[in-house]
């Protein structure tokens, strides 16, 4: 771990916006994008959060979500599970109403995340140079109310993703995300692909870079 101290997170920032992808696309919500990252993905949007970060109690950013006046929390990265204080945080949260959502890339296990938090678990394809990473008992922590997310950057990727898929079962017991990567595949092919397959997946769009392109703490 990155980060000893169960009390102290690396945070690269905090805000509120609108939840840009998966199950909860749409809602208000205030994030917790904590620092530094494990994986070198092709297509990373957040090549910020890999620096260190500012260090903050968790009692600080309890708070910080209390003033935010919205109930949903999304705590992501970076790769947020690489920093032991991510665990009394969540804790915390839930313990204050908050409704956790967790961003994670598949890399590090999940046995350890409380009950309660809905899991998005990233997927690497082949295209994002990290399909390695991938610790399959992560399936073992999954359910109804989680998703595993499938960055899609070409017809490659969309195969081997979809064998995946029907090949894990996943669409019976978690919630399967299809995602085009921003800028280099058009939404549209994917959904044409999806429909044509009848593949057993969500299409994911990043609605926050619709809506605000790149634009940082949106």
């Amino acid at each position: 771990m990155l980060n000893d101290m169960n009390n102290i997170l690396e945070v690269t920032e905090t805000f509120v916006s609108l939840q840009g992808e998966g199950l909860f696309t749409g809602v208000p919500c205030f994030f917790i994008r904590l620092s530094r990252c494990n994986l070198r993905c092709s297509y990373c949007d957040t090549e910020y959060a890999k620096a260190p970060g500012e260090r903050k109690l968790i009692e600080d950013l309890v708070e910080e979500w209390r003033g935010s006046r919205v109930p949903f929390v999304q705590i992501t990265g970076g790769e947020p599970l690489l920093q032991n204080g991510v665990y009394p945080l969540m804790t915390q949260l839930l313990k204050k109403g908050a409704v956790v959502l967790l961003e994670t890339n598949g890399s590090i296990g999940l046995k350890d995340v409380p009950i309660g938090v809905y899991k998005c678990v990233d997927r690497k394809c082949p295209g994002s140079g990290e399909v390695g990473s991938w610790i399959p008992e992560n399936l073992r922590f999954l359910g109804r109310m989680d998703s595993v997310k499938f960055v899609i950057s070409n017809r490659n990727d969309y195969e081997w993703a979809r064998e995946e898929v029907l090949r894990q079962g996943l669409s019976r017991f978690t919630n399967p995300i299809f995602s085009p990567v921003w800028g280099v595949l058009a939404p549209t092919e994917l959904a044409d692909w999806i429909v044509e397959d009848r593949t057993p997946v969500r299409l994911g769009l990043q609605m926050h870079k619709i809506l605000w392109k790149e634009a940082r703490g949106r």
